[in-house]
């Protein structure tokens, strides 16, 4: 994953902020300086947290999960639109509907409603209406492309969410913060960089700003998504060569028919071997590899990297959890998690410590992000 430069981020004009008299206080460690009634973004500070953020969203897109975009001002739309398509993510470019996510289930039927509208054409059904109520089908699906279009290859709440400009879509951020979603965002000097959980310190109004972060971020993606593709495809040859070898050592069993009856050879007893109580226990810890916990409903990168560092590592470590204490714990790491809801997180966990994947799946598509 390349390192972007500060000289491409000042060609691109990422560094220009608002008026000062439009600031917002809790930017001030962002800025580098005023010049001529404007802020100015330290650039290094903007490298560090893109760096941060693309690996975040590296390991969200590898872990299979959605990030979904969102971008309805006019600089913004027909980049968001162009970029987000060639990794495959969901995006909004037109108004944001309300409740997107905390009323995931209706925007759900929505979209199977524009699908049955698709199956209506496919099946000649379509043909059979009359031409006023063909027309104004034809109305409904246009509308629905319009607006939903984008999402519906989304059949669950996203992993996370990418939005271009946090006082445009202040809705979409405070759904996000209500159901634990992480919230990663292109902040000017005029935001609140505290509504954001992984916040890049830039000009969210020029195009030519908005396209490069963009860039980097859908690169990011992309190589998240390579990723597990690779590790698929490695598991795919990986239980090929099992097959194959189990087929081998059947073919190489003896028939009765070639067994002797012999008497078996006397073998001379040797000593077992000590037993080497450090490397069984460097062995076992091995096994134990920590889970990935953000397939768990509201546990992001952050939260997951709290929990593992508190030797909660596995889902079945999370599913004999306290949730007081899970929620001590994230409070502890960081006062920005105090608002995370664990309640639900053992259950969910029980449910991934015993492989009940499509039971965990459908559970949290029926509930508002993990939250019962």
């Amino acid at each position: 994953m390349a390192k972007v430069e500060v000289k491409q981020l000042l060609e691109a004009g990422v560094h220009f902020g608002h008026l000062t008299r439009k600031w917002n206080p809790n930017m001030a460690p962002y800025i580098y300086m005023e010049r001529n009634g404007i802020h100015v973004i330290n650039l290094y500070k903007t490298v560090a947290k893109l760096e941060e953020s693309k690996e975040a969203l590296k390991k969200i897109a590898a872990s299979g999960r959605k990030i979904l975009f969102v971008a309805t001002k006019k600089q913004a739309k027909d980049i968001v639109a162009e970029k987000v398509a060639n990794v495959n993510m969901p995006y909004i470019t037109e108004r944001w509907p309300g409740g997107m996510l905390t009323n995931f289930v209706t925007i759900r039927k929505a979209v199977k409603k524009m699908a049955s509208i698709d199956r209506m054409k496919k099946d000649g059904t379509f043909n059979t209406l009359s031409k006023k109520e063909r027309l104004q089908v034809d109305r409904l699906r246009a509308k629905l492309e319009k607006n939903l279009g984008s999402i519906s290859d989304m059949t669950r709440l996203p992993g996370a969410i990418f939005i271009v400009d946090t006082m445009r879509e202040h809705i979409a951020v405070k759904e996000a913060q209500k159901l634990n979603i992480p919230i990663f965002a292109m902040v000017d000097t005029n935001s609140d960089p505290r509504d954001v959980d992984y916040l890049i310190p830039s000009n969210d109004d020029a195009s030519k700003s908005i396209n490069i972060i963009m860039q980097e971020v859908t690169d990011a993606i992309a190589e998240g998504l390579s990723e597990r593709k690779s590790e698929k495809q490695a598991d795919k040859e990986g239980a090929d060569d099992a097959k194959k070898a189990k087929k081998e050592s059947k073919k190489l069993e003896p028939t009765p028919e070639t067994v002797e009856t012999k008497a078996p050879p006397v073998v001379a007893k040797t000593p077992k071997p000590e037993v080497n109580v450090e490397a069984t226990k460097e062995a076992v810890a091995k096994e134990t590899a920590a889970d990935d916990l953000t397939k768990v409903e509201g546990i992001g990168p952050k939260a997951a990297e709290a929990l593992v560092n508190a030797g909660i590592a596995t889902y079945a470590d999370l599913a004999k959890a306290d949730p007081e204490k899970i929620k001590e714990i994230l409070t502890e790491a960081s006062s920005r998690m105090s608002h995370l809801d664990p309640t639900s997180w053992p259950k969910q966990a029980q449910m991934a410590a015993d492989g009940k994947w499509e039971e965990l799946k459908e559970w949290q598509d029926s509930v508002s992000g993990g939250v019962e």
